[in-house]
């Protein structure tokens, strides 16, 4: 994986330690069309970028802490403002004013919060428990048209791994919902911004996809 600094028309990985990036960088890759995909924990790298992928794993607590303790807090909230900018995951909850993870604030990027799944409502439909971290494929439903759906099916299925979900204050940012013991926000947008809380990296064509929509993407 590629960690120089950013060339005019980059892809950028936000790299702040946290998980294995190789999946996300490859799927980039493959779906880029020659178009340069780097994976960087350089400030100024992501600040070059054309357009910028926030993806994450682990705990929320962890993640803010390295954010800040490489300087990469103020190029994100710069990238968030001004170019196409993907949050996968983690990088979907920290754009959120605060988590219940740890209760930790996040970067505010949008308004709400971050909640876990209740352990009363963990029930399908049968009555039977739910396991949390919710783990494994489920459907994404189209909240409303956004671009990045373009060739997707409404209800088409992600993959995710998660314990805590997004509760946006603005719903009209609402652009994807998934049931999971109950509906929940899935995925969000705002003018230059998408994040979904799935791992589309992991959703085979569907996420490529994605992926693809968001590389063609023309906020």
């Amino acid at each position: 994986m590629p960690k120089t600094g950013a060339p005019e028309g980059a892809i950028v990985v936000i790299d702040y330690g946290m998980g294995n990036l190789r999946s996300v960088w490859q799927a980039l890759v493959h779906v880029a069309d020659g178009r340069q995909v780097l994976v960087s924990s350089d400030p100024a790298a992501v600040t070059a970028a054309e357009r910028v992928v926030f993806p994450g794993q682990g705990a929320m607590p962890d993640c803010m802490r390295e954010i800040e303790a490489r300087g990469l807090r103020a190029a994100v909230l710069e990238a968030a403002k001004n170019k196409p900018f993907l949050g996968i995951c983690i990088g979907q909850q920290m754009l959120f004013e605060h988590s219940e993870e740890g209760d930790v604030p996040g970067l505010g990027v949008l308004k709400g919060g971050v909640r876990r799944f209740p352990a009363e409502a963990m029930c399908d439909a049968n009555g039977d428990r739910l396991k949390v971290p919710h783990m494994g494929w489920n459907e994404v439903r189209h909240a409303r048209e956004h671009a990045l759906w373009k060739g997707i099916a409404d209800g088409a299925r992600f993959y995710f791994v998660h314990s805590y979900f997004v509760d946006p204050l603005d719903h009209e940012c609402v652009v994807g919902t998934t049931d999971y013991g109950i509906p929940f926000t899935s995925a969000v947008a705002r003018d230059n911004i998408f994040a979904i809380q799935c791992h589309p990296e992991k959703s085979a064509a569907d996420g490529l996809t994605l992926l693809a929509n968001f590389i063609a993407w023309k906020p």
